[in-house]
C-alpha cells in the first residue's frame, strides 16, 4: 500500500431537526393544549485513533464526510430522533488542524484517543415548552440549528523514539534492517527509501525502542529539493536523532564533512525545535576502509566537522558496532524518561567502542 501521510477533507455535521407547533386533537378532550415535540440533534463527526491503520490513504479518495440531519418533532408529544455520529478512524499520531485558520484541533497520540471535529446542530423546540398559565395555546416553535462545517488538514506524524537523519545512501535503511525486523528496500542508488518506515529495536527482554527511517535530505531540502523535507515532520516526536554519515562515499569528489554540515543546515532551516533535539553522529560504512585507517579517518572527520558531542563508528552492513549503539540509545532513553528501570548489571557497564 502506498504510504500517505497528509490529506485534506471536508466535514459537514448534521442539521438539528425542527420543533413543531401542534395541538392535541382527541375525542371528548376539548382544548387539549399544545403537544408539539422537539427536533432531534444532528449527527456530529469525531476522529478516533486506531492502531490498526497505518496511512491516511482512505482520506485521499473520500474527501467529504457528512453526518445525517436530526428528525423533526411531531405532534402527540413525539420528539424527533437524533442522528448517529460519524466516526473517522485515523492512524495513531495524526494531527488535525483547521485548514482556514491553521489552528490545531487535536493531536491523537494514543490508540483510542477521540476528538470532536464538527458538532451537530441542536434540535429545535416544540410548542409544548412554550405553554404557561397566560399562554394556553402557544404557536411558537424553533428551528433546528445548523451543523458545523470545516475544511481540515490531516497530518500523520509517526510515533518513534529515535529518528535517522542523513544524506541519501548514508545507510539508514541498512541500519534499521540490522537493528530490527523492519525490511525497507535497500539498493545502491540515491532515494531508495521513498516512504518512512518504523522498526522496533529490542535491547533486552524488557526494554525496546522505536526507530524511524525517513528519505534522505539533500542540500536545498528546506526549499523543496529532494524527498526528505516531506517527511521531516515524522522526526518531531522523537527524543533522539542519529545523524548517519557515509565515511567512504563512492565519489571521490564528495566531501563527508560538507554533506554532514549541509544536512544539519537543512534541519535548522526546516524547524529550529527539531534542530535543538539531542543528536548523535554515527559514522557508517567503515567496512569499506582498511582496518588500520578506520579510526584515523573517523577522528579526522569529527575534527573537521567540529563535533564535540557523542559519536559512534559502525558498519550497518556487517553489524559492527550496531549492538553497542543500540545499548547506548536505550540507556539514553531510560535516563531521559527518568524511569530508572536500568538493569543493575548494565548501569555501571561501560559501552565499548568497536574501534578501541
Amino acid at each position: 500500500m502506498k504510504f500517505v501521510d497528509e490529506a485534506i477533507i471536508e466535514v459537514h455535521a448534521g442539521k438539528g431537526g425542527d420543533g413543531v407547533a401542534s395541538f392535541r386533537r382527541e375525542k371528548f378532550v376539548p382544548r387539549g393544549g399544545p403537544d408539539g415535540g422537539d427536533g432531534g440533534r444532528g449527527g456530529s463527526i469525531h476522529a478516533v485513533a486506531d492502531r490498526n491503520i497505518n496511512t491516511l490513504v482512505d482520506y485521499r479518495y473520500a474527501r467529504i464526510h457528512r453526518a445525517r440531519d436530526g428528525e423533526n418533532g411531531r405532534g402527540s408529544d413525539q420528539y424527533g430522533k437524533s442522528a448517529p455520529d460519524v466516526l473517522l478512524r485515523v492512524p495513531v499520531g495524526t494531527v488535525i488542524s483547521d485548514l482556514e485558520t491553521g489552528e490545531t484541533i487535536t493531536d491523537l497520540g494514543s490508540d483510542g484517543a477521540r476528538a470532536l471535529l464538527a458538532a451537530g446542530g441542536a434540535g429545535g423546540i416544540g410548542n409544548l415548552h412554550f405553554k404557561s398559565s397566560t399562554n394556553r395555546a402557544p404557536r411558537q416553535f424553533t428551528r433546528g440549528g445548523e451543523g458545523e462545517h470545516r475544511r481540515l488538514k490531516l497530518e500523520l506524524k509517526l510515533l518513534a523514539d529515535v529518528g535517522l537523519l542523513g544524506m541519501p545512501n548514508a545507510g539508514k535503511s541498512t541500519l534499521i534492517r540490522a537493528l530490527s525486523a523492519a525490511r525497507p528496500k535497500v539498493a545502491d542508488y540515491p532515494f531508495t527509501t521513498l516512504a518512512p518506515s518504523l522498526g522496533v529495536v529490542r535491547a533486552d527482554m524488557n526494554r525496546s525502542f522505536v526507530l524511524a527511517d525517513i528519505p534522505g535530505l539533500i542540500e536545498g531540502a528546506a526549499e523543496g529539493a529532494g524527498l526528505g523535507h516531506q517527511f521531516l515532520r515524522h522526526l518531531s516526536r522523537t527524543r533522539l536523532l542519529l545523524h548517519l554519515v557515509d565515511i567512504a562515499p563512492p565519489d571521490a569528489a564528495t566531501d563527508p564533512v560538507r554533506e554532514a554540515k549541509a544536512t544539519v543546515n537543512e534541519l535548522r532551516k526546516y524547524d529550529e525545535t527539531l534542530y535543538r533535539k539531542p543528536r548523535w553522529v554515527v559514522i557508517n560504512k567503515i567496512d569499506l576502509l582498511p582496518a588500520e585507517a578506520r579510526r584515523r579517518a573517523a577522528m579526522r572527520f569529527l575534527k573537521n566537522l567540529g563535533w564535540k558531542g557523542k559519536s559512534f563508528i559502525i558498519s550497518a552492513l556487517t553489524g559492527q558496532g550496531c549492538r553497542e549503539l543500540a545499548f547506548a540509545v536505550m540507556e539514553h532513553l531510560d535516563q531521559d524518561s527518568g524511569s530508572g528501570r536500568v538493569a543493575k548489571s548494565r548501569r555501571n557497564r561501560k559501552i565499548p567502542n568497536p574501534e578501541r
